[in-house]
């Protein structure tokens, strides 16, 4: 058996990443990298998702340059996507409050959108505000690839 390997164009990746909701985020600091398995809701060029304080989030606020990749497989082949983007956060406050209202709408359209994005190995702290945080991937270039059997 022989697999086909082909480039997809940015309209397929950008057609994967509307239809996909799981991912692993990638991002760096001082040298060292860091994945995250995240789920998020694409529209635009913009992947949107949820956190919780922790070490995703204070890397991505120290380094803005973020990878996001999304991989659906199946007994013919695979397919891969990736996103070389930036973190943009959507803090609570007027200014940031359309980014956010439109991540929350996104995002709340799948049953289970938070359980990642909130689960913690660690019990938090009671705090006075909530401190999930919305943020956004902007998508500055997506390449992907596919492979399938050639028979």
């Amino acid at each position: 058996m022989s697999m086909h390997l082909r480039e997809l164009s940015p309209n397929e990746c950008y057609e994967i990443l509307e239809h996909t909701r799981f991912g692993h985020l990638a991002c760096c600091k001082n040298g060292q990298p860091y994945i995250a398995a995240i789920y998020f809701a694409f529209s635009g060029n913009m992947a949107y998702s949820f956190t919780m304080p922790g070490k995703k989030l204070d890397w991505m606020r120290e380094n803005d340059k973020v990878c996001l990749h999304v991989e659906q497989r199946s007994t013919s082949g695979w397919t891969s996507v990736l996103i070389d983007g930036a973190f943009e956060e959507f803090p609570d406050n007027d200014l940031w409050r359309d980014e956010r209202m439109k991540a929350w709408s996104l995002l709340q359209a799948q049953p289970d959108w938070w359980e990642i994005g909130s689960l913690s190995t660690h019990e938090l702290p009671v705090l006075s505000e909530p401190p999930h945080v919305f943020y956004g991937i902007l998508a500055h270039s997506v390449s992907g690839r596919s492979a399938s059997r050639a028979d």
